[in-house]
């Protein structure tokens, strides 16, 4: 059976990168998981930092989301990320990004990230700045 927590194909940046994302965990932290291919290398033959960051920034505005509603479908914004290359990750590795929600209030959440592969190596890590996105600002449904 599928678990209802992971979203696939709902965005074009989704669709192109190839990762899934669950926010279907219980413990109010999102996870982004790819296994690159070539596609998402560098000219180095590693994972693209470019692709590390949206890992990360994905995971971690879920993780926001999930700390307004239980859906993880809350729309939020990101306000600022920095992020911290410890290692590279290579084809086949299966990665694993994750957020943590470290403070805030009501709208504003800071969170921190964690990229791991199969083995749990450190990857990378982030911390960031995420807005909820106002009411009168959401897509209607």
């Amino acid at each position: 059976m599928d678990n209802p927590g992971i979203i696939r194909d709902e965005t074009g940046a989704q669709r192109t990168i190839g990762y899934e994302l669950d926010v279907g965990g219980g413990d109010g932290r999102a996870r982004c998981r790819l296994t690159p291919d070539a596609r998402h290398t560098n000219r180095h033959g590693v994972l693209h930092g470019g692709l590390v960051s949206v890992l990360l920034d994905t995971a971690m505005g879920a993780t926001g989301s999930l700390a307004m509603d239980d859906s993880g479908m809350f729309p939020m914004l990101t306000i600022s990320m920095t992020v911290n290359f410890v290692s590279s990750a290579k084809v086949g590795d299966r990665l694993c990004a994750e957020g943590r929600v470290t403070g805030g209030g009501r709208k504003v959440k800071f969170i921190a990230g964690e990229l791991r592969d199969q083995e749990d190596r450190l990857i990378a890590t982030a911390s960031g700045v995420f807005r909820a996105l106002p009411e009168n600002r959401r897509n209607p449904e």
